[in-house]
């Protein structure tokens, strides 16, 4: 079956514009979008120090075949964050420690995948962070297809090629790169808030104050 393969014409953005966006983390940038846009929990990194910051390049296999994962890897440039719609799947592994030391040897920044992984011992110890839905033992197989490039879902979130990925211990979030100069403002401005709320907090204001919750009156016996 033939990959389809569509333009990665997005325009990324600049090196300090990357670099502010790692002040921000996935929950915040979720917050600023109205709790949209955060992948469901099942997709998580297998170690909870990986974090991603960079741009989307989106990839959709059959579940159980890896063929376009690599045939995408040689069109990958540096500081992407391979995305990739395996369909869920938990029990068929779509990538593990050669696609990733292939993909590391592009510069690739990440792997976001709703499906499984394996050799997850070694990504776990490597330097290229890995978000996965599963891990399982059971390897793909090779000639199905797929697309490259293309609008897909992962982890219940739309995701287009050069979308900002964002990820953390808590997970996935990921910023349509026509909303990221909004969301950057937005964001920021949230974790100066929080921060702030956290001074509060230390100086024995109640979250219930903060936020104007009126503690109700006893009313039950």
């Amino acid at each position: 079956m033939p990959i389809l393969r569509y333009k990665a014409d997005y325009q990324p953005l600049d090196v300090a514009t990357l670099e502010r966006w790692k002040g921000v983390p996935p929950a915040v940038a979720g917050d600023c979008m109205n709790r949209m846009n955060c992948m469901a929990g099942r997709v998580s990194p297998l170690h909870p120090d990986m974090r991603i910051v960079g741009h989307a390049r989106t990839i959709s296999v059959m579940a159980g075949d890896n063929l376009c994962v690599h045939a995408a890897i040689p069109l990958m440039r540096p500081g992407e964050i391979i995305v990739i719609d395996a369909g869920g799947n938990p029990d068929v592994a779509i990538i593990g420690e050669i696609l990733v030391t292939a993909a590391k040897l592009k510069g690739v920044a990440g792997f976001v995948i709703d499906g499984a992984a394996r050799d997850v011992a070694d990504l776990r110890g490597g330097d290229i962070p890995v978000f996965a839905s599963a891990s399982v033992p059971a390897g793909p197989h090779k000639g199905f297809g797929g697309s490259i490039d293309g609008p897909i879902s992962c982890g219940g979130v739309p995701v287009r090629t050069g979308d900002l990925i964002l990820g953390d211990a808590d997970g996935v979030t990921v910023v349509p790169l026509h909303q990221a100069a909004a969301i950057l403002e937005a964001g920021e401005a949230h974790v100066r808030k929080e921060a702030d709320m956290l001074a509060k907090l230390a100086a024995g204001t109640t979250t219930a104050e903060m936020l104007g919750i009126e503690i109700p009156e006893v009313n039950a016996e």
